[in-house]
């Protein structure tokens, strides 16, 4: 140190200021230790009872909306139509001879692909929106 000499400091110094810095956290932590017993022990103050959760809703009012189904009866076939919201995403055309199969709007824009059947390869998995602007 420019101008005076450095302090040094003996090992009794040094002691006496770790013995009173590990007192003084000693005594905070006891302090501290005390509160929390005092509080858990505390019995004569309940906590009011959470209010009981609302009603179920009925089994016959269903959460989400149901497809509109039309059936279709042509000369050669049977059409059941499937409407959300007024949009057709689905039908099954049953025709009088040969297999049923399915015409799925899979993608939201008009274009119906043909399936055989719905399970399998051809699985569509549900695309609900959640959000329309």
């Amino acid at each position: 140190m420019p101008g005076g000499r450095p302090i040094k400091k003996t090992y009794k110094q040094s002691y006496k200021g770790d013995l009173l810095l590990r007192t003084t956290s000693l005594i905070a932590c006891l302090v501290l230790l005390a509160g929390m017993a005092q509080a858990a022990t505390d019995t004569g103050k309940k906590e009011p009872e959470a209010p009981p959760p609302p009603p179920m809703p009925a089994a016959d009012s269903p959460a989400a909306p149901e497809p509109e189904v039309t059936v279709v009866q042509k000369q050669d076939a049977t059409v059941t139509e499937y409407r959300m919201k007024g949009k057709l995403y689905m039908m099954r055309v049953v025709p009088k001879v040969g297999k049923p199969y399915y015409l799925v709007d899979k993608e939201g824009n008009g274009r119906f692909n043909q399936m055989s059947d719905i399970g399998g390869d051809n699985l569509a998995p549900p695309r609900w929106v959640l959000l329309e602007f």
